[in-house]
């Protein structure tokens, strides 16, 4: 299991619930990019959380972000593709700065919307994401108008094209970890309804068993007083 920092400390948290965390992030990233109220954000997010069946608060879910970011970046940093794999939220992570940065140029690319974006105050890791944004689109806007026309969409593309390579291993990793779960539901139910049905069966069995053993005390009940009966019949004449 991975732990978070903070405030989550008990209970620590699943694989499961941190990709399910990751998966609600990505869905509000864009509007944690354009607002200051990340507070409420990081509500929102805690109450998706506990329709999914975790309690955690929103301040554990921006600890748990925080905490996740640094362990990306330092993975970040190795060239190996086995070494990023020790961290099994890399792709998550990077799936969601990769739409991040996407967006980023799509603004750019409209006219330097992106220049008016209100950042977080809390959240360190938004600010340095953009920061090193900021210092690509700044070396993209000396070149000429054409060139940079080019360049911009070879970039876009080749974004979306990991961006959606990125997505679909994602949704494949979903998939098979919710079949998987799904498969474990099935089968416990089964042993579950297989461990009822002995019971049934057993508890029926045992209702046999006590009623021919009844049956058979009857009889021999019955058997001994007729033997006693004749005993004393075979008696009264001699007396």
């Amino acid at each position: 299991m991975d732990s978070g920092g903070g405030g989550d400390r008990f209970p620590q948290w699943s694989v499961q619930e941190t990709r399910d965390f990751l998966m609600l992030r990505a869905e509000l990233d864009p509007t944690f990019m354009e607002t200051k109220r990340n507070k409420v954000l990081w509500e929102v997010i805690s109450s998706k959380m506990k329709e999914r069946g975790y309690n955690r608060s929103g301040e554990q879910c921006k600890c748990k972000w925080k905490n996740l970011v640094t362990r990306y970046k330092g993975f970040e940093t190795m060239e190996q593709e086995g070494m990023r794999q020790q961290f099994p939220f890399y792709n998550e992570l990077q799936a969601i700065f990769t739409g991040r940065m996407q967006r980023m140029l799509w603004l750019e690319a409209e006219g330097g919307s992106s220049k008016k974006r209100l950042l977080s105050s809390d959240d360190e890791d938004e600010e340095s994401d953009v920061d090193k944004a900021s210092k690509k689109k700044k070396k993209i806007s000396n070149k000429d108008s054409s060139t940079l026309a080019v360049n911009l969409k070879e970039i876009l593309d080749d974004l979306m094209k990991q961006h959606m390579q990125i997505e679909m291993q994602w949704m494949k990793l979903y998939e098979s970890k919710e079949e998987e779960r799904r498969r474990r539901d099935m089968e416990w139910r089964q042993k579950m309804e297989a461990l009822e049905n002995e019971k049934i069966m057993f508890d029926r069995r045992w209702r046999e068993r006590e009623e021919e053993r009844r049956i058979r005390e009857e009889t021999r009940s019955e058997k001994r007083d007729a033997l006693i009966t004749i005993l004393l019949d075979k008696l009264r004449p001699q007396d």
